[in-house]
């Protein structure tokens, strides 16, 4: 061997070994939150509607079965964009001012966003989808949008500042800072939304890590789908709530997402005993809940294109992609649900509402819905999927989890550092932990998980679960760990359980900004509301 090539092997082994020692790359991080979304209606956690696509990237990662939103849109919104508690971040009800710090209806300067963490980090930061965390929807000039994404650390977006929208017609859409009308004859929003995502990030700057939060609309109220795709399903539900929810309940067992201990919950008193409804009520259901389906599947369709987009593009592996929804499935419009014209159903000419009854086969097996801090209101799907850093595929994780987690997983598999202080103003210390540990199947050290909205409120401390109906209501104590789906109350048993929970929940609402509470409830808090959600007195 000659000088030139020793040299030559010195050189190779030497780069070599400077590539094996270098830092691995940051990664992309992706969340997809769903709006409404039952904890059953995946396949993946029991559901009989079809989701291939989240299935495999369930396959390819972990599911949570244990994870929890706030119960409403809003307030989840603020909490998974700040890690803070809703409340902190001054969301704690909806977008209205409701007079006291923790109700102003708009993100306040004590918070920071995930994007307000990630882009000092290096990342490109891109959201589509529904922002809905501002009072500030109809802004007609900039100085009033200083709560839109782009002033919140978004380098772009595209989606609605508001909430519900006719998927084939949006309101507050918004291209950036600019409002814009959808013009595309073939328009639907979560197609809209995912194809801003792909390009978005196909047309990003290389060198960067990106973060992007896609946020669909579906499968909120009113419930639109093509009708090619609603034909699908009609038919299939004339089965009917009562076997469907036994048969995604024996799924949920088999799958491990549910211990064969905890009971399915009882069928509500408001929702009918399905054999017992005329045919013709029954093919009502049947076709509420065709467009239900249609809407989810189209959902998981679109994940699918934004999935293949990025392993196209090489950057699927590096990608920490959390799904979740923000909140259980919704009762409001009754048990009835709503179907009107004039359109056909599921038209952009239509208003489609799940209801109570076909909630009760989203949530599965859970207690309650939307609004309500019972485990069906506040418990969600969450898959995370990175196979960078996930080896484990289709394994479960059983740790608790909160939306507030979600901002310390940012921080910590980026390396960004969650600042004390931004733009001059003092920012609270963020609540959550990472989920990390968890995604290698360790414990999540935590002190509590906590929940407040519209008077209803929970605390989880281990597997002790303390909740509550309205401000008012008596507390009920919960064993999680024998108990998931909450049907025997332990508070008259153990007592002082209880007061020391309520105690902790009662100190955490007072540094939390929960209280004080604003001098009116919220209109139907505590006590329910006719043909929107079930009466607070029952066992739903």
């Amino acid at each position: 061997m000659n000088l030139k090539q020793f040299l030559s092997c010195v050189f190779l082994a030497l780069a070599a070994t400077l590539v094996s020692s270098a830092a691995p790359a940051k990664p992309n991080i992706v969340i997809i939150l769903v709006d409404d979304m039952g904890f059953s209606d995946l396949g993946c956690y029991g559901s009989e509607i079809p989701t291939p696509n989240l299935d495999a990237l369930a396959a390819g990662g972990v599911r949570f079965t244990q994870f929890y939103n706030t119960a409403r849109c809003c307030p989840t919104r603020a909490s998974l964009l700040t890690g803070l508690y809703s409340h902190q971040a001054g969301v704690g009800h909806m977008t209205n001012d409701r007079g006291e710090d923790g109700y102003r209806g708009d993100l306040n300067n004590r918070c920071v966003t995930i994007a307000e963490v990630l882009r000092p980090a290096g990342y490109a930061t891109f959201m589509t989808g529904k922002w809905h965390v501002t009072k500030h929807v109809d802004a007609a000039d900039d100085s009033q949008k200083f709560n839109w994404p782009l002033q919140r650390g978004f380098d772009h977006y595209y989606g609605i500042i508001a909430g519900a929208a006719n998927y084939f017609r949006p309101n507050s859409l918004t291209d950036d800072n600019t409002r814009i009308t959808a013009e595309e004859k073939n328009y639907y929003t979560t197609d809209a939304f995912t194809e801003h995502a792909v390009q978005f990030i196909a047309g990003r700057d290389k060198a960067k890590p990106f973060f992007l939060y896609l946020a669909f609309n579906a499968p909120h109220f009113p419930l639109m789908a093509p009708a090619e795709e609603i034909a699908k399903f009609r038919g299939q539900y004339k089965i009917g709530w009562d076997k469907l929810r036994e048969r995604r309940h024996a799924k949920q067992i088999e799958l491990g997402i549910m211990d064969r201990a905890w009971p399915l919950s009882p069928r509500p008193a408001e929702v009918s005993e399905w054999d017992k409804l005329a045919p013709e009520q029954q093919d009502r259901f049947d076709q509420i809940m065709a467009v239900y389906a249609a809407v989810v599947a189209h959902m998981d369709a679109a994940v699918g294109r934004l999935a293949a987009a990025l392993k196209q593009q090489g950057v699927l592996d590096n990608t920490l992609l959390l799904f979740l929804s923000d909140n259980g499935a919704n009762a409001e419009s009754g048990p009835n649900g709503r179907l009107v014209g004039p359109g056909a159903p599921g038209s952009a000419e239509s208003t489609v509402f799940e209801g109570q009854s076909w909630a009760t086969l989203s949530n599965t097996p859970l207690r309650r819905y939307k609004h309500f801090n019972h485990e069906g209101g506040i418990s969600t799907p969450l898959i995370a999927h990175w196979p960078a850093r996930i080896p484990a595929h289709g394994e479960l994780r059983r740790q608790p989890g909160h939306l507030v987690d979600l901002m310390a997983t940012c921080a910590d598999v980026s390396g960004a550092a969650y600042p004390a202080e931004f733009k001059g103003k003092p920012i609270l210390p963020m609540e959550g932990r990472s989920l990390v540990p968890a995604f290698n199947n360790q414990a999540i050290e935590r002190d509590a998980i906590y929940w407040e909205h519209e008077g209803n409120a929970a605390i989880r401390v281990g597997d002790w679960k303390l909740v509550r109906l309205g401000r008012n209501g008596p507390w009920e104590l919960y064993d999680l760990k024998a108990d998931r789906t909450e049907q025997h109350d332990l508070a008259a048993e153990q007592p002082e359980r209880a007061k020391e929970l309520a105690a902790k929940w009662d100190a955490w609402a007072k540094r939390a900004s929960v209280m004080p509470y604003p001098k009116e409830p919220a209109k139907g808090a505590g006590k329910g509301k006719k043909n929107a959600r079930p009466q607070q007195g029952n066992r739903p």
